[in-house]
C-alpha cells in the first residue's frame, strides 16, 4: 500500500508539473493557431517562417487566462494517474491487459481533461468541474461519450507496448553482453531509447484519439466551420494523413509552416 501511495503521489507531481506541455499540445493538435507566423531562423540559421513555439504560446495563453489558465482540465487528470496507478499495480499478470484496462477505466476523465482544454478555443465554461462534466457528458452523450476516441488510443498503447518489449529484446539478446560492464545501466539507456522510438511512431494513434474526444461535442474547437466533423476515427486517419497532418503537435519547438495552407486569422488556425 506505501509503495502504491509513493507512486501516486509521484505521478501526481510529475503530471502538475507536465500539465501546460499537455495543454498547449492539445490546443495545436486540434489545430487552434492564436498567433500568426512570424520571422525567425531555423537550427542552420536561414530565415524561416515559424509558428509559435511552447514559450510565446503560453505567454498567450497567461495573458488570457493568468497562469491559473495553464492548468485547465488538471483535475480530471489527476483522478486519471491515480486510478491508472492502482489498476496497473493491482493487475500485473500481463502487461498488456494491466495497460489496457488502466486506459479504459481513466479513459472518461481523460475525455474531460481534453474538453476542459479545448474550451480555451471558444472561450467556453461548459466543462467546470470533474462532477459536474461527468453529468454533462451523460446527459448529452449517455455512457459512449466518456468513450470517445478510445479506440485509437487502445491501439496505440497496445502498439508501443510491443515495439518496445520486442526493440528492448533485440538489444538485450544480440547487442548487450552481460559480461559487460555497466550492463544495467545500458539496458535501461537502451529501454528509455525504445520507448522514445515507439512514441513517435504511435504518435498518430494519440492524435486521432484526442481529436475524436473533442469532435462534435458542442464545442467550438470541435466543430464545424473551425474543425471538421468524424463519423468515425478512422475517417478522421483519412482527412489528417491525405493533409500531411498526421505529426501535427508533435514538436512543441521550431515549428514549421503547413505546407500549401494558408493562415485564417479571423478563426486562427490554417486551411
Amino acid at each position: 500500500m506505501a509503495e502504491v501511495c509513493g507512486q501516486v503521489l509521484l505521478g501526481s507531481g510529475l503530471t502538475v508539473l507536465s500539465h501546460p506541455l499537455m495543454y498547449i499540445k492539445v490546443l495545436i493538435q486540434v489545430g487552434h493557431e492564436p498567433l500568426p507566423p512570424t520571422l525567425g531562423r531555423n537550427l542552420f540559421g536561414r530565415q524561416v517562417y515559424q509558428l509559435p513555439g511552447l514559450f510565446a504560446y503560453a505567454k498567450h495563453i497567461i495573458r488570457i487566462d493568468g497562469r491559473a489558465g495553464l492548468f485547465k482540465g488538471l483535475g480530471p487528470r489527476l483522478c486519471a494517474g491515480t486510478i491508472g496507478t492502482v489498476v496497473c499495480h493491482r493487475k500485473t499478470t500481463r502487461e498488456m491487459i494491466a495497460r489496457s484496462c488502466a486506459t479504459i477505466v481513466t479513459h472518461p476523465f481523460h475525455v474531460i481533461t481534453l474538453r476542459c482544454m479545448v474550451q480555451f478555443i471558444g472561450r467556453e465554461t461548459k466543462y467546470s468541474g470533474v462532477f459536474d462534466s461527468i453529468i454533462t457528458v451523460y446527459r448529452e452523450e449517455g455512457i459512449l461519450g466518456f468513450f470517445a476516441g478510445l479506440i485509437p488510443r487502445l491501439l496505440g498503447d497496445v502498439l508501443s507496448l510491443w515495439i518496445c518489449n520486442l526493440l528492448a529484446h533485440l538489444i538485450n539478446t544480440y547487442a548487450i553482453d552481460d559480461s559487460m560492464s555497466h550492463t544495467g545501466e545500458i539496458k535501461n539507456c537502451s529501454q528509455a531509447m525504445t520507448g522514445f522510438f515507439a512514441s513517435m511512431l504511435t504518435y498518430p494513434f494519440v492524435l486521432v484519439s484526442n481529436i475524436m474526444a473533442v469532435n462534435n461535442c458542442g464545442l467550438a474547437g470541435g466543430l464545424t466551420p473551425y474543425a471538421s466533423v468524424y463519423p468515425t476515427w478512422v475517417d478522421c486517419w483519412k482527412h489528417l494523413s491525405r493533409e500531411g497532418n498526421m505529426s501535427r503537435g508533435n514538436s512543441l519547438f521550431f515549428r514549421k509552416l503547413p505546407a500549401g495552407k494558408t493562415y485564417a486569422v479571423d478563426q486562427k488556425r490554417f486551411f
